[in-house]
């Protein structure tokens, strides 16, 4: 894999690229299909065990099963992800010396279509425990039926952080 061009700003610690996880609401998707490259905005859950010789990281989507966001994984099922959070101007003494802070995490994996209905069930679970944790949930078989479900198995991914300046 390549190397972070600038290293310092480069995230290893597992509890920082949790905290990450946590605070982004969406995870864009880079999907490709016979129109060209498009990226898709999406909701996510996830799964991050830590390992002492690896890391695994799976989120969960869900969407329609038809359209172009289904049919593009239907047909290649790589994606390329990205999310950020704490977004912040940082100022400069000229135009070119402005910047942005934020933490993000980058990287790729592998989309399978969820079947079961309860993997179906556990991948909704982790999704609306992370966008709304004091929902009640409930899933009736009819919406099991009608929604697809998507696990993305991130292969390779790495996190970032530009700070914002501190006098």
């Amino acid at each position: 894999m390549r190397k972070m061009r600038l290293s310092k700003r480069e995230i290893t610690d597992m509890n920082t690229i949790r905290e990450i996880l946590e605070e982004c609401d969406v995870v864009r998707l880079g999907l490709r299909d016979d129109e060209g490259m498009f990226i898709v905005p999406v909701n996510y859950g996830y799964d991050l065990e830590i390992y002492e010789e690896r890391t695994e990281l799976k989120l969960y989507i869900h969407g329609s099963g038809e359209g172009r966001k289904a049919d593009a994984i239907a047909a290649d099922p790589h994606a390329a992800i990205e999310m950020d959070c704490r977004h912040q101007i940082i100022t400069g003494d000229y135009t070119c010396s402005y910047s942005y802070a934020y933490r993000s995490i980058m990287g790729r994996g592998i989309i399978t279509r969820v079947e079961s209905d309860t993997d179906k069930r556990y991948a909704l679970e982790k999704l609306m425990e992370h966008m709304a944790p004091a929902a009640e949930l409930e899933f009736s078989p009819e919406m099991l039926a009608r929604t697809a479900v998507y696990r993305i198995d991130v292969e390779y991914f790495t996190g970032k952080e530009r700070r914002q300046k501190t006098d």
